[in-house]
């Protein structure tokens, strides 16, 4: 998603720099025509705004304050974008180290994955001062079709983004069990797919990943670790707020089952696989383990 990021700001007219650790990514965006350096710090050498496309929160504040941390190169009076998912006290604690030092934090985490991405269109969910959205203000036309404004300090947009990860984690559970079930019936997966998409069972996980499935193409758009990492953020709000989860703690163990099966790096519509392995059914893509069932 940082490579689109980066695209879209240079369709934009923006001028970037950018740093991505993968050699790959950095030559594909010089291809674009963006300018790449080899470190982070280097990146964000007297920058006025820093976009931070990252995994998690350890990896935002190794980003921030590490070893190669940005943070100290930024602009005096520069707004750091934050992308990632993390907790919502995470991204208050990060906000008051950076914001003590005259710069500013925009807690705006995003949705819609690397396609959208690559188009601008993705959905960004923020918080954070006046200042630091009005610095922050080209980057964000460049990169969404939808910006939510949801406060006015950092935690709120990544609240609003554990709602989002709630349901997405749950639904491609749903729809990993509900395409299995199909194939232990016997039944036409493409047929399913036609029939659940236009009725009231379909969801946007159902109608993006169950393609995955029935082509048996379980190339990584998103991994299903995001959501081993995701869903645990919510257990750990809800039980830090006493408050129960119990379909996002079902969904979660699914993706931990399928991560221990070593398919955490494979897209996340490799819950179905884990199905398909436990129950021994003909999955796309899948060699048949007979089980006994007798």
């Amino acid at each position: 998603m940082g490579l689109g990021i980066a695209a879209s700001l240079l369709r934009d007219g923006a001028r970037v720099t950018g740093f991505d650790p993968g050699e790959q990514r950095r030559d594909a965006f010089a291809a674009l025509g963006g300018a790449t350096v080899t470190s982070a710090s280097a990146a964000a050498e007297g920058a006025d705004i820093v976009v931070s496309v990252v995994v998690n929160a350890e990896q935002t504040e190794a980003l921030l304050f590490g070893a190669d941390g940005v943070a100290a190169h930024m602009a005096s009076n520069a707004v750091f974008v934050s992308c990632a998912t993390l907790a919502p006290a995470k991204a208050r604690a990060l906000a008051r180290q950076l914001e003590a030092s005259g710069r500013h934090y925009l807690d705006a985490p995003i949705s819609g994955g690397a396609q959208r991405a690559a188009e601008g269109s993705l959905t960004v969910m923020a918080s954070g001062s006046v200042a630091a959205f009005d610095r922050a203000s080209p980057v964000l036309e460049a990169i969404a079709g939808k910006v939510y404004r949801l406060g006015d300090a950092a935690g709120q947009g990544a609240a609003f983004k554990m709602v989002n990860q709630l349901l997405a984690g749950v639904h491609i559970a749903a729809a990993a069990e509900a395409m299995a079930f199909a194939a232990s019936e016997g039944l036409d997966l493409r047929a399913v797919y036609e029939v659940i998409t236009a009725s009231a069972g379909n969801s946007w996980m159902f109608e993006n990943r169950v393609p995955h499935m029935i082509d048996g193409d379980y190339t990584s758009r998103s991994a299903v670790d995001i959501f081993v990492k995701d869903l645990g953020i919510v257990i750990d709000m809800g039980r830090a707020n006493t408050f129960p989860v119990p379909l996002a703690s079902a969904a979660l163990q699914l993706f931990v089952m399928t991560s221990a099966a070593g398919m955490g790096r494979d897209d996340d519509a490799s819950v179905a696989r884990l199905y398909a392995h436990i129950a021994g059914l003909a999955m796309p893509g899948e060699p048949v383990v007979k089980t006994d069932r007798s």
